[in-house]
């Protein structure tokens, strides 16, 4: 008997319930971008920072680590539908993030200054408050 091949989409729906949902996608992008972008403030100067920086630290495998983790950010974009030039939009903000990141102590600098999860989470938010405003978050 031949093994069989596991379904993807049973998978994801183990791992995420949900993920039809546009305001669970919403909160999912909300927290990695937190995660990667702004999870530490740097003390004396008050300047968030996030995975992004931090990891892409470590050569080569902290840049291809946040890369992987910055297109899961777009792949929930085109699972929520979004045009084809906004994804190509965010593709092109990781990869200039990826791409100069790379580079070694000037790239460090600039994922610093350079926050392309931040940018196309804009562009997620902008998408879902035109095409699905029930996922509008109200900010305290």
């Amino acid at each position: 008997m031949p093994p069989s091949t596991p379904n993807t989409d049973a998978i994801f729906e183990a791992l995420i319930s949900d993920r039809n949902n546009p305001a669970a996608l919403r909160k999912r992008i909300e927290t990695l971008e937190f995660l990667l972008e702004r999870s530490f403030t740097i003390p004396g100067i008050n300047r968030p920072v996030g995975l992004d920086a931090i990891v892409g630290l470590v050569p080569v495998v902290g840049d291809v680590v946040t890369a992987v983790m910055g297109a899961y950010i777009i792949w929930e974009a085109r699972n929520l539908g979004m045009p084809k030039w906004k994804l190509w939009r965010m593709m092109g903000n990781l990869g200039v993030d990826t791409a100069l990141g790379a580079i070694p102590l000037v790239g460090d600098a600039f994922d610093f200054l350079f926050r392309s999860n931040t940018r196309n989470l804009r562009i997620i938010r902008k998408h879902l408050d035109k095409h699905h405003p029930g996922t509008i978050v109200i900010d305290q």
